[in-house]
């Protein structure tokens, strides 16, 4: 059985079991009542007595319709998380000695991926001894995010972890977006590797 966090969340009409409540809203004369007079209020007037300061003393009730109220939280929670920016890691790799037809086919895929609003996550993956030409890599890394200067900043100078050297470049912001990113997925994106290593 799934239980509605909401409906816990706040107490009304005969759960509120202190004497006195802080009555505020459109209809009422806002005040102290006692929670008698207050709960006699709300049946009046076909609504629910609802709980929504437990802190303050004495506590702050509203007089509205509970399920209408529940309802235009959940609709305010949605709206919330679809404004949401949600970033998408995209991955490229490559490899120490990158031919310049192979260079060009990811770079023109790492400006569609920048483009559509995901970052760019650029790997030279070393196999066995080309961990030698990792100066190299260095050098592939620098002139990759060199090219995409239009269409991202560099997020991350290039760092070896392992056996592999990873430059992060994130997205230009757009004009009017102002919203904070809050999921980071990562999708790898397999992109044929015609290197001679």
């Amino acid at each position: 059985m799934r239980i509605d966090r909401n409906k816990e969340q706040y107490r009304i009409n005969e759960r509120i079991n202190v004497p006195e409540v802080r009555l505020v809203g459109d209809n009422i004369t806002t005040g102290v009542y006692p929670t008698p007079k207050a709960l006699q209020m709300a049946e009046d007037m076909g609504c629910d007595l609802v709980e929504i300061s437990p802190n303050a003393a004495p506590p702050v009730c509203k007089i509205i319709d509970y399920q209408k109220f529940l309802y235009q939280q959940k609709k305010r929670q949605k709206e919330q998380k679809a404004k949401a920016l949600k970033i998408v890691v995209k991955e490229i790799r490559f490899g120490p000695q990158t031919d310049d037809h192979d260079y060009n086919f990811k770079l023109r895929h790492a400006k569609e991926f920048l483009d559509e609003g995901a970052k760019v996550k650029a790997y030279v993956f070393f196999k066995g001894r080309s961990i030698l030409f990792k100066e190299q890599g260095e050098v592939l890394l620098l002139r990759f995010a060199n090219d995409l200067e239009e269409y991202g900043k560099v997020e991350q100078m290039p760092v070896l972890e392992g056996k592999r050297m990873i430059i992060m470049i994130s997205p230009l912001s757009k004009k009017g977006n102002t919203a904070k990113p809050t999921l980071v997925k990562s999708d790898k994106v397999n992109l044929p590797d015609h290197t001679t290593e």
